[in-house]
Protein backbone atom coordinates (compact mmCIF):
# COMPACT_ATOMS: atom_id res chain seq x y z
CA UNK A 1 0.00 0.00 0.00
CA UNK A 2 1.23 3.50 -0.81
CA UNK A 3 2.54 5.67 2.02
CA UNK A 4 -0.01 8.28 0.89
CA UNK A 5 -2.90 6.04 1.90
CA UNK A 6 -3.66 7.66 5.25
CA UNK A 7 -3.26 11.32 4.33
CA UNK A 8 -6.31 13.20 5.64
CA UNK A 9 -5.64 16.81 4.75
CA UNK A 10 -3.84 19.79 6.25
CA UNK A 11 -2.72 20.18 9.82
CA UNK A 12 -3.78 23.02 12.07
CA UNK A 13 -0.75 23.36 14.34
CA UNK A 14 1.73 25.79 12.79
CA UNK A 15 4.40 24.68 15.27
CA UNK A 16 4.68 21.37 13.42
CA UNK A 17 5.41 22.80 9.97
CA UNK A 18 8.39 24.10 8.03
CA UNK A 19 6.28 26.27 5.72
CA UNK A 20 4.35 28.85 7.74
CA UNK A 21 2.97 32.34 7.36
CA UNK A 22 5.02 33.28 10.41
CA UNK A 23 8.21 32.64 8.42
CA UNK A 24 7.07 34.68 5.44
CA UNK A 25 9.48 37.29 4.15
CA UNK A 26 8.97 40.86 5.23
CA UNK A 27 7.80 43.11 2.41
CA UNK A 28 9.51 46.46 2.19
CA UNK A 29 12.79 47.81 3.48
CA UNK A 30 12.38 46.67 7.10
CA UNK A 31 14.33 43.45 6.55
CA UNK A 32 16.65 44.05 3.57
CA UNK A 33 18.41 41.04 2.08
CA UNK A 34 21.09 43.22 0.50
CA UNK A 35 23.33 42.78 3.56
CA UNK A 36 23.04 38.99 3.60
CA UNK A 37 25.72 36.66 2.23
CA UNK A 38 23.23 33.79 1.79
CA UNK A 39 20.47 33.96 -0.79
CA UNK A 40 16.77 34.12 0.05
CA UNK A 41 15.52 31.31 -2.18
CA UNK A 42 14.01 29.38 0.74
CA UNK A 43 12.14 32.34 2.22
CA UNK A 44 8.35 32.15 2.24
CA UNK A 45 6.88 34.81 -0.04
CA UNK A 46 3.91 36.94 0.91
CA UNK A 47 0.75 36.69 -1.24
CA UNK A 48 1.38 40.26 -2.47
CA UNK A 49 5.03 39.65 -3.40
CA UNK A 50 6.18 41.31 -6.66
CA UNK A 51 9.07 39.61 -8.47
CA UNK A 52 11.87 41.36 -10.39
CA UNK A 53 10.81 40.22 -13.90
CA UNK A 54 7.07 39.90 -13.24
CA UNK A 55 5.05 41.26 -16.18
CA UNK A 56 1.62 41.48 -14.55
CA UNK A 57 -0.34 40.39 -11.50
CA UNK A 58 -3.73 38.79 -10.88
CA UNK A 59 -6.14 38.69 -7.97
CA UNK A 60 -5.60 34.93 -7.63
CA UNK A 61 -1.82 35.39 -7.66
CA UNK A 62 -1.49 32.92 -10.55
CA UNK A 63 -0.14 33.75 -14.00
CA UNK A 64 -0.37 32.50 -17.58
CA UNK A 65 -3.84 30.91 -17.03
CA UNK A 66 -2.00 27.86 -15.72
CA UNK A 67 -3.72 27.14 -12.41
CA UNK A 68 -1.95 25.23 -9.63
CA UNK A 69 0.91 22.88 -10.54
CA UNK A 70 2.97 20.42 -8.51
CA UNK A 71 6.32 19.40 -9.97
CA UNK A 72 7.10 15.97 -8.54
CA UNK A 73 10.79 15.08 -8.64
CA UNK A 74 11.77 11.44 -9.13
CA UNK A 75 15.19 9.78 -8.84
CA UNK A 76 17.80 8.07 -6.72
CA UNK A 77 20.00 10.16 -4.41
CA UNK A 78 22.93 12.07 -5.96
CA UNK A 79 21.10 12.54 -9.27
CA UNK A 80 20.54 16.29 -8.98
CA UNK A 81 16.94 16.49 -7.76
CA UNK A 82 17.57 19.19 -5.16
CA UNK A 83 19.58 21.20 -7.69
CA UNK A 84 16.65 21.17 -10.11
CA UNK A 85 14.15 21.99 -7.34
CA UNK A 86 16.08 25.06 -6.22
CA UNK A 87 17.01 26.20 -9.74
CA UNK A 88 13.38 26.00 -10.88
CA UNK A 89 12.23 27.87 -7.78
CA UNK A 90 14.74 30.62 -8.50
CA UNK A 91 13.77 30.99 -12.16
CA UNK A 92 10.00 30.79 -11.72
CA UNK A 93 10.02 33.24 -8.82
CA UNK A 94 12.03 35.63 -10.96
CA UNK A 95 9.25 35.51 -13.58
CA UNK A 96 6.62 36.21 -10.95
CA UNK A 97 5.30 32.66 -10.58
CA UNK A 98 4.86 32.05 -6.85
CA UNK A 99 6.91 28.90 -6.30
CA UNK A 100 8.16 27.00 -3.27
CA UNK A 101 10.25 23.82 -2.99
CA UNK A 102 9.22 21.26 -0.38
CA UNK A 103 12.17 18.97 0.43
CA UNK A 104 10.89 15.79 2.05
CA UNK A 105 14.23 15.22 3.79
CA UNK A 106 13.77 18.50 5.67
CA UNK A 107 10.45 17.23 7.01
CA UNK A 108 11.94 13.90 8.07
CA UNK A 109 14.57 15.79 10.04
CA UNK A 110 11.97 18.13 11.56
CA UNK A 111 9.78 15.25 12.74
CA UNK A 112 12.60 13.01 14.00
CA UNK A 113 12.97 12.72 17.79
CA UNK A 114 16.28 13.85 19.35
CA UNK A 115 19.20 11.49 18.67
CA UNK A 116 17.05 9.57 16.19
CA UNK A 117 18.93 7.25 13.79
CA UNK A 118 17.29 6.58 10.44
CA UNK A 119 16.48 2.84 10.28
CA UNK A 120 17.65 0.87 7.25
CA UNK A 121 14.13 -0.07 6.27
CA UNK A 122 13.20 3.61 5.91
CA UNK A 123 14.62 3.27 2.40
CA UNK A 124 12.85 -0.01 1.62
CA UNK A 125 9.38 -0.83 0.34
CA UNK A 126 8.79 -3.66 2.83
CA UNK A 127 9.45 -1.54 5.92
CA UNK A 128 8.31 -2.29 9.45
CA UNK A 129 4.91 -0.96 10.57
CA UNK A 130 6.63 1.64 12.77
CA UNK A 131 8.76 2.90 9.88
CA UNK A 132 5.78 2.98 7.51
CA UNK A 133 3.82 5.04 10.05
CA UNK A 134 6.73 7.48 10.40
CA UNK A 135 7.07 7.82 6.61
CA UNK A 136 3.35 8.52 6.28
CA UNK A 137 3.55 11.22 8.93
CA UNK A 138 6.49 12.89 7.17
CA UNK A 139 4.58 12.91 3.87
CA UNK A 140 1.38 14.09 5.57
CA UNK A 141 3.04 17.11 7.14
CA UNK A 142 4.86 17.99 3.92
CA UNK A 143 1.69 17.85 1.81
CA UNK A 144 -0.22 19.81 4.44
CA UNK A 145 2.29 22.62 4.08
CA UNK A 146 2.02 22.44 0.31
CA UNK A 147 -1.77 22.79 0.44
CA UNK A 148 -1.38 25.74 2.79
CA UNK A 149 0.97 27.30 0.23
CA UNK A 150 -1.56 26.83 -2.58
CA UNK A 151 -4.75 27.73 -0.72
CA UNK A 152 -3.72 30.45 1.75
CA UNK A 153 -0.69 32.11 0.16
CA UNK A 154 -1.82 32.10 -3.50
CA UNK A 155 0.97 29.76 -4.53
CA UNK A 156 1.10 28.51 -8.10
CA UNK A 157 3.94 25.97 -8.38
CA UNK A 158 4.91 23.61 -5.57
CA UNK A 159 7.96 21.38 -6.03
CA UNK A 160 7.89 18.05 -4.20
CA UNK A 161 11.52 16.95 -3.76
CA UNK A 162 11.69 13.24 -2.86
CA UNK A 163 12.81 9.90 -4.35
CA UNK A 164 9.27 8.75 -5.35
CA UNK A 165 10.75 5.42 -6.36
CA UNK A 166 7.74 3.35 -7.44
CA UNK A 167 5.00 3.70 -10.04
CA UNK A 168 2.45 2.97 -7.31
CA UNK A 169 3.60 5.95 -5.24
CA UNK A 170 3.66 8.24 -8.27
CA UNK A 171 0.14 7.29 -9.31
CA UNK A 172 -1.01 7.83 -5.73
CA UNK A 173 0.54 11.30 -5.75
CA UNK A 174 -1.22 12.19 -8.99
CA UNK A 175 -4.57 11.05 -7.57
CA UNK A 176 -3.91 12.96 -4.35
CA UNK A 177 -3.13 16.21 -6.18
CA UNK A 178 -6.00 15.76 -8.65
CA UNK A 179 -8.38 15.61 -5.70
CA UNK A 180 -7.15 19.10 -4.74
CA UNK A 181 -7.39 20.47 -8.31
CA UNK A 182 -3.59 20.54 -8.69
CA UNK A 183 -1.94 19.51 -11.96
CA UNK A 184 1.16 17.31 -11.81
CA UNK A 185 4.35 17.26 -13.85
CA UNK A 186 6.86 14.54 -12.94
CA UNK A 187 10.56 15.21 -13.49
CA UNK A 188 12.81 12.15 -13.31
CA UNK A 189 16.55 12.69 -12.83
CA UNK A 190 18.61 9.80 -14.21
CA UNK A 191 22.38 9.39 -14.48
CA UNK A 192 24.30 6.95 -16.66
CA UNK A 193 27.43 9.09 -16.45
CA UNK A 194 29.43 7.94 -13.43
CA UNK A 195 31.33 11.23 -13.24
CA UNK A 196 28.11 13.13 -12.51
CA UNK A 197 27.22 10.74 -9.69
CA UNK A 198 30.74 11.04 -8.25
CA UNK A 199 30.57 14.82 -8.33
CA UNK A 200 27.15 14.85 -6.69
CA UNK A 201 28.29 12.43 -3.99
CA UNK A 202 31.32 14.58 -3.28
CA UNK A 203 29.02 17.60 -3.05
CA UNK A 204 26.83 15.76 -0.57
CA UNK A 205 29.83 14.85 1.58
CA UNK A 206 30.94 18.46 1.63
CA UNK A 207 27.50 19.96 2.24
CA UNK A 208 25.61 17.52 4.46
CA UNK A 209 25.76 17.94 8.24
CA UNK A 210 25.16 14.18 8.45
CA UNK A 211 28.83 13.58 7.69
CA UNK A 212 30.49 16.57 9.34
CA UNK A 213 32.49 14.45 11.80
CA UNK A 214 32.97 11.38 9.64
CA UNK A 215 36.03 10.25 7.70
CA UNK A 216 35.65 10.87 3.96
CA UNK A 217 35.80 7.20 2.94
CA UNK A 218 33.34 6.16 5.66
CA UNK A 219 31.00 8.95 4.63
CA UNK A 220 31.12 7.91 0.98
CA UNK A 221 30.48 4.26 1.89
CA UNK A 222 27.55 5.29 4.04
CA UNK A 223 26.01 7.47 1.37
CA UNK A 224 26.50 4.88 -1.36
CA UNK A 225 24.87 2.35 0.93
CA UNK A 226 21.81 4.56 1.17
CA UNK A 227 21.63 4.60 -2.62
CA UNK A 228 22.18 0.84 -2.82
CA UNK A 229 19.25 0.16 -0.49
CA UNK A 230 16.91 1.98 -2.84
CA UNK A 231 18.07 0.44 -6.14
CA UNK A 232 16.21 -2.92 -5.90
CA UNK A 233 12.91 -1.08 -5.39
CA UNK A 234 13.44 1.78 -7.83
CA UNK A 235 11.22 1.84 -10.93
CA UNK A 236 12.07 4.23 -13.72
CA UNK A 237 9.15 6.19 -15.12
CA UNK A 238 7.16 4.60 -17.95
CA UNK A 239 3.59 5.26 -16.82
CA UNK A 240 1.84 6.27 -20.07
CA UNK A 241 -0.92 8.27 -18.38
CA UNK A 242 1.42 10.60 -16.43
CA UNK A 243 2.90 13.88 -17.61
CA UNK A 244 6.65 13.58 -17.21
CA UNK A 245 10.05 14.57 -18.47
CA UNK A 246 13.17 12.44 -17.99
CA UNK A 247 16.44 14.29 -17.62
CA UNK A 248 19.29 11.93 -18.46
CA UNK A 249 22.73 13.06 -17.25
CA UNK A 250 21.26 16.42 -16.16
CA UNK A 251 20.58 17.78 -19.66
CA UNK A 252 22.30 15.45 -22.10
CA UNK A 253 19.10 13.72 -23.20
CA UNK A 254 15.39 14.31 -22.63
CA UNK A 255 12.33 12.09 -22.86
CA UNK A 256 8.98 13.89 -22.68
CA UNK A 257 5.63 12.17 -22.22
CA UNK A 258 2.20 13.87 -22.40
CA UNK A 259 3.59 17.35 -21.71
CA UNK A 260 1.51 19.32 -24.21
CA UNK A 261 -0.32 21.01 -21.36
CA UNK A 262 0.19 24.76 -21.65
CA UNK A 263 2.52 27.72 -21.69
CA UNK A 264 3.87 27.53 -18.13
CA UNK A 265 4.57 23.79 -18.41
CA UNK A 266 6.52 24.46 -21.59
CA UNK A 267 8.50 27.25 -19.90
CA UNK A 268 9.38 24.83 -17.11
CA UNK A 269 10.51 22.16 -19.57
CA UNK A 270 12.49 24.71 -21.60
CA UNK A 271 14.31 25.83 -18.45
CA UNK A 272 15.11 22.25 -17.44
CA UNK A 273 16.56 21.65 -20.90
CA UNK A 274 18.90 24.61 -20.43
CA UNK A 275 20.07 24.12 -16.86
CA UNK A 276 23.31 22.49 -15.74
CA UNK A 277 24.69 21.51 -12.34
CA UNK A 278 27.01 24.45 -11.91
CA UNK A 279 30.68 23.81 -11.16
CA UNK A 280 32.63 27.00 -10.72
CA UNK A 281 31.87 30.47 -9.45
CA UNK A 282 30.31 33.58 -10.95
CA UNK A 283 32.28 36.77 -10.40
CA UNK A 284 31.03 40.36 -10.75
CA UNK A 285 33.33 43.32 -11.33
CA UNK A 286 32.95 46.90 -12.44
CA UNK A 287 34.64 48.23 -15.54
CA UNK A 288 37.59 50.57 -15.25
CA UNK A 289 36.90 54.31 -15.25
CA UNK A 290 37.20 56.67 -18.22
CA UNK A 291 37.94 60.38 -18.33
CA UNK A 292 34.21 61.12 -18.31
CA UNK A 293 31.68 60.66 -15.52
CA UNK A 294 30.07 57.24 -15.32
CA UNK A 295 26.69 59.01 -15.36
CA UNK A 296 27.42 60.36 -18.84
CA UNK A 297 25.59 57.62 -20.74
CA UNK A 298 26.01 59.12 -24.22
CA UNK A 299 29.80 59.37 -24.19
CA UNK A 300 31.23 55.91 -24.77
CA UNK A 301 34.78 56.79 -23.76
CA UNK A 302 37.79 54.42 -23.45
CA UNK A 303 39.64 53.73 -20.21
CA UNK A 304 41.72 56.40 -18.56
CA UNK A 305 45.19 55.67 -17.14
CA UNK A 306 43.55 54.92 -13.78
CA UNK A 307 41.09 52.60 -15.53
CA UNK A 308 43.90 50.70 -17.24
CA UNK A 309 45.73 50.18 -13.93
CA UNK A 310 42.48 48.91 -12.45
CA UNK A 311 42.04 46.40 -15.30
CA UNK A 312 45.53 45.03 -14.63
CA UNK A 313 44.87 44.69 -10.89
CA UNK A 314 41.53 43.02 -11.57
CA UNK A 315 43.12 40.44 -13.85
CA UNK A 316 46.00 39.73 -11.47
CA UNK A 317 43.67 39.28 -8.49
CA UNK A 318 41.15 37.00 -10.17
CA UNK A 319 43.61 34.86 -12.14
CA UNK A 320 45.69 34.36 -8.99
CA UNK A 321 42.61 33.37 -7.00
CA UNK A 322 41.44 30.80 -9.58
CA UNK A 323 44.89 29.22 -9.88
CA UNK A 324 45.33 29.00 -6.10
CA UNK A 325 41.90 27.44 -5.70
CA UNK A 326 42.57 24.91 -8.44
CA UNK A 327 45.78 23.79 -6.74
CA UNK A 328 43.92 23.22 -3.47
CA UNK A 329 41.15 21.37 -5.27
CA UNK A 330 43.54 19.00 -7.02
CA UNK A 331 45.30 18.23 -3.75
CA UNK A 332 42.00 17.50 -2.03
CA UNK A 333 40.82 15.44 -5.00
CA UNK A 334 43.81 13.12 -4.59
CA UNK A 335 43.00 12.51 -0.93
CA UNK A 336 39.25 12.17 -1.46
CA UNK A 337 39.02 9.82 -4.40
CA UNK A 338 35.95 7.59 -4.58
CA UNK A 339 37.01 4.05 -5.41
CA UNK A 340 35.73 2.33 -8.54
CA UNK A 341 34.77 -0.80 -6.61
CA UNK A 342 32.37 1.11 -4.38
CA UNK A 343 30.73 2.79 -7.36
CA UNK A 344 30.38 -0.47 -9.28
CA UNK A 345 28.66 -2.06 -6.31
CA UNK A 346 25.98 0.61 -6.43
CA UNK A 347 25.74 0.85 -10.19
CA UNK A 348 25.44 -2.88 -10.74
CA UNK A 349 23.49 -4.05 -7.72
CA UNK A 350 23.22 -7.82 -7.31
CA UNK A 351 19.81 -8.57 -5.75
CA UNK A 352 21.08 -11.96 -4.57
CA UNK A 353 23.38 -10.26 -2.07
CA UNK A 354 21.82 -9.64 1.31
CA UNK A 355 21.61 -6.00 2.28
CA UNK A 356 24.03 -5.23 5.07
CA UNK A 357 22.99 -2.60 7.61
CA UNK A 358 24.26 0.94 7.33
CA UNK A 359 27.33 1.29 9.52
CA UNK A 360 27.88 3.53 11.30
CA UNK A 361 24.35 4.94 11.66
CA UNK A 362 23.92 8.70 11.38
CA UNK A 363 21.29 10.98 12.77
CA UNK A 364 18.27 11.79 10.67
CA UNK A 365 19.09 14.18 7.89
CA UNK A 366 19.26 14.70 4.18
CA UNK A 367 21.69 15.92 1.59
CA UNK A 368 20.47 19.45 2.16
CA UNK A 369 22.01 21.63 4.89
CA UNK A 370 20.14 22.00 8.16
CA UNK A 371 20.35 25.79 8.17
CA UNK A 372 21.60 28.81 6.28
CA UNK A 373 24.72 28.77 8.47
CA UNK A 374 25.48 25.18 7.41
CA UNK A 375 24.91 26.13 3.80
CA UNK A 376 27.23 29.13 4.07
CA UNK A 377 30.02 27.01 5.54
CA UNK A 378 29.47 24.27 2.99
CA UNK A 379 29.54 26.70 0.08
CA UNK A 380 32.90 28.06 1.23
CA UNK A 381 34.30 24.53 1.34
CA UNK A 382 32.75 23.74 -2.01
CA UNK A 383 34.35 26.68 -3.76
CA UNK A 384 37.79 25.63 -2.57
CA UNK A 385 37.42 21.88 -2.94
CA UNK A 386 35.22 21.14 -5.93
CA UNK A 387 36.22 23.77 -8.44
CA UNK A 388 38.93 21.86 -10.25
CA UNK A 389 38.81 23.97 -13.40
CA UNK A 390 41.95 25.72 -14.54
CA UNK A 391 42.20 29.40 -15.40
CA UNK A 392 41.60 28.48 -19.05
CA UNK A 393 38.03 27.55 -18.06
CA UNK A 394 37.36 31.12 -16.93
CA UNK A 395 35.14 32.98 -19.40
CA UNK A 396 34.76 36.76 -19.33
CA UNK A 397 31.48 38.40 -20.29
CA UNK A 398 31.29 42.12 -20.91
CA UNK A 399 28.84 44.60 -22.34
CA UNK A 400 29.49 46.28 -25.70
CA UNK A 401 30.42 49.61 -24.10
CA UNK A 402 34.00 50.72 -24.69
CA UNK A 403 35.10 50.73 -21.03
CA UNK A 404 33.93 47.18 -20.37
CA UNK A 405 35.31 45.82 -23.64
CA UNK A 406 38.70 47.36 -22.91
CA UNK A 407 38.68 46.04 -19.32
CA UNK A 408 37.91 42.54 -20.64
CA UNK A 409 40.73 42.81 -23.19
CA UNK A 410 43.26 42.49 -20.35
CA UNK A 411 41.96 38.94 -19.80
CA UNK A 412 42.00 38.18 -23.53
CA UNK A 413 45.66 39.23 -23.58
CA UNK A 414 46.54 36.21 -21.41
CA UNK A 415 44.53 33.77 -23.53
CA UNK A 416 41.19 33.77 -21.72
CA UNK A 417 37.92 33.68 -23.62
CA UNK A 418 36.00 36.93 -23.70
CA UNK A 419 32.60 37.61 -25.20
CA UNK A 420 30.41 40.69 -25.53
CA UNK A 421 26.71 40.66 -24.65
CA UNK A 422 24.37 43.49 -25.61
CA UNK A 423 22.06 42.44 -22.75
CA UNK A 424 24.83 43.53 -20.36
CA UNK A 425 24.67 47.16 -21.51
CA UNK A 426 23.89 49.47 -18.64
CA UNK A 427 20.46 50.80 -17.76
CA UNK A 428 19.56 53.68 -20.07
CA UNK A 429 18.97 56.72 -17.79
CA UNK A 430 17.13 58.68 -20.52
CA UNK A 431 16.73 62.38 -19.81
CA UNK A 432 18.37 61.91 -16.39
CA UNK A 433 21.65 60.84 -18.00
CA UNK A 434 24.66 62.96 -17.14
CA UNK A 435 22.82 64.78 -14.33
CA UNK A 436 23.69 64.69 -10.66
CA UNK A 437 21.08 63.70 -8.08
CA UNK A 438 20.49 67.35 -7.14
CA UNK A 439 20.15 68.35 -10.80
CA UNK A 440 17.56 65.63 -11.42
CA UNK A 441 15.57 66.75 -8.37
CA UNK A 442 15.55 70.36 -9.56
CA UNK A 443 14.80 69.65 -13.24
CA UNK A 444 12.29 66.81 -12.84
CA UNK A 445 10.74 67.18 -9.36
CA UNK A 446 7.68 64.99 -10.07
CA UNK A 447 9.68 62.25 -11.74
CA UNK A 448 12.26 62.40 -8.95
CA UNK A 449 9.55 61.95 -6.30
CA UNK A 450 8.08 59.00 -8.21
CA UNK A 451 11.53 57.46 -8.46
CA UNK A 452 12.07 57.79 -4.72
CA UNK A 453 8.79 55.96 -4.10
CA UNK A 454 9.57 53.05 -6.43
CA UNK A 455 13.17 53.10 -7.71
CA UNK A 456 12.80 49.61 -9.21
CA UNK A 457 9.82 50.15 -11.51
CA UNK A 458 10.00 53.89 -12.19
CA UNK A 459 11.61 55.10 -15.39
CA UNK A 460 12.59 58.65 -16.25
CA UNK A 461 11.49 60.03 -19.65
CA UNK A 462 13.05 58.03 -22.52
CA UNK A 463 14.78 55.78 -19.98
CA UNK A 464 14.75 52.19 -18.77
CA UNK A 465 13.72 50.97 -15.34
CA UNK A 466 15.35 48.15 -13.41
CA UNK A 467 12.29 46.08 -14.32
CA UNK A 468 12.94 46.72 -18.03
CA UNK A 469 16.53 45.65 -17.49
CA UNK A 470 15.46 42.43 -15.74
CA UNK A 471 13.12 41.49 -18.60
CA UNK A 472 15.80 42.34 -21.16
CA UNK A 473 18.31 40.08 -19.42
CA UNK A 474 16.22 36.88 -19.29
CA UNK A 475 17.99 35.27 -22.31
CA UNK A 476 21.31 35.99 -20.59
CA UNK A 477 20.06 34.37 -17.38
CA UNK A 478 19.23 31.20 -19.31
CA UNK A 479 22.70 31.25 -20.85
CA UNK A 480 24.18 31.67 -17.38
CA UNK A 481 22.20 28.62 -16.19
CA UNK A 482 23.57 26.40 -18.96
CA UNK A 483 27.16 27.63 -18.75
CA UNK A 484 29.88 25.58 -17.09
CA UNK A 485 33.09 26.74 -15.44
CA UNK A 486 33.95 30.10 -13.91
CA UNK A 487 32.39 33.25 -15.36
CA UNK A 488 33.46 36.84 -14.79
CA UNK A 489 30.85 39.48 -15.64
CA UNK A 490 32.25 42.97 -16.24
CA UNK A 491 29.44 45.49 -16.43
CA UNK A 492 27.89 48.66 -15.07
CA UNK A 493 26.62 48.59 -11.49
CA UNK A 494 22.97 48.64 -12.64
CA UNK A 495 23.47 45.39 -14.56
CA UNK A 496 25.38 43.72 -11.74
CA UNK A 497 22.55 44.58 -9.35
CA UNK A 498 19.99 42.75 -11.48
CA UNK A 499 22.15 39.65 -12.06
CA UNK A 500 23.07 39.49 -8.38
CA UNK A 501 19.40 39.88 -7.54
CA UNK A 502 18.57 36.80 -9.60
CA UNK A 503 21.32 34.59 -8.18
CA UNK A 504 20.75 35.68 -4.58
CA UNK A 505 16.92 35.88 -4.73
CA UNK A 506 16.79 39.57 -3.80
CA UNK A 507 13.54 41.53 -3.80
CA UNK A 508 12.64 44.58 -5.88
CA UNK A 509 13.17 46.70 -2.76
CA UNK A 510 16.77 45.48 -2.47
CA UNK A 511 18.08 45.49 -6.05
CA UNK A 512 18.36 49.28 -6.66
CA UNK A 513 20.49 49.65 -3.51
CA UNK A 514 23.01 46.84 -3.98
CA UNK A 515 26.61 48.09 -3.88
CA UNK A 516 29.53 46.96 -6.04
CA UNK A 517 32.60 49.04 -5.15
CA UNK A 518 35.35 49.26 -7.73
CA UNK A 519 37.90 47.80 -5.30
CA UNK A 520 36.02 44.49 -4.85
CA UNK A 521 35.19 41.42 -6.86
CA UNK A 522 31.88 39.89 -5.79
CA UNK A 523 31.87 36.09 -6.01
CA UNK A 524 28.70 33.97 -6.13
CA UNK A 525 29.38 30.38 -5.04
CA UNK A 526 26.60 28.14 -6.40
CA UNK A 527 25.36 25.22 -4.36
CA UNK A 528 22.56 22.74 -4.98
CA UNK A 529 20.62 24.07 -1.98
CA UNK A 530 21.63 27.70 -1.58
CA UNK A 531 24.00 30.28 -3.07
CA UNK A 532 26.52 32.25 -1.07
CA UNK A 533 28.30 35.49 -1.90
CA UNK A 534 31.61 36.86 -0.73
CA UNK A 535 33.68 39.92 -1.53
CA UNK A 536 37.30 39.72 -2.67
CA UNK A 537 39.37 42.90 -2.28
CA UNK A 538 41.41 44.18 -5.22
CA UNK A 539 44.70 45.54 -3.83
CA UNK A 540 45.74 49.15 -4.49
CA UNK A 541 42.39 50.18 -6.00
CA UNK A 542 40.14 52.94 -4.66
CA UNK A 543 36.43 52.26 -4.11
Amino acid sequence: MSDLGDFHGPLTDDNDVLYSSSTREAVGPSKPRRKSEVDGIHSVLSPSHISPAQLYSTESGRLFHAGKICIVLVGLPARGKTHHAVALTRYLRWLGVKTHAFHLGDYRRKLSPPNFSVPDDYFMVDASPETVAFRKEVIRVCLADMYRFFNEDKGQVGIYDAVNATARDRRALKDEFNAHNIQTLFVECMCTDQDIVVRNIRDVKLTSPDYADMDFEDAVKHYLRRIELRIPHYETMDEPELNYIKLINVSQQFIINNSHVGYLHNRIIFFLMNTRIKVGSIYFARAGVSEFSENDYKSDAPLSAVGRRYAERLRETLVGLVEERRARAMERHKSQNISQSLLNKVRYHDPRQAAAPITPPVMSGSSTPVSAEDARAASTIRADAINESSTSNLTVWSSTRARTVETASYFAAVGLRTTQRTQLNQLNPGDAGGLSDDEVRMKYPTEYANHQRDPYHHRYPRAESYHDLAVRMEPLILELERSEGDILVIAHESVLRVLYGYLMACSVTDIPFLKFPCNEIVEIIPNAYINQSRRIPIPDVDP
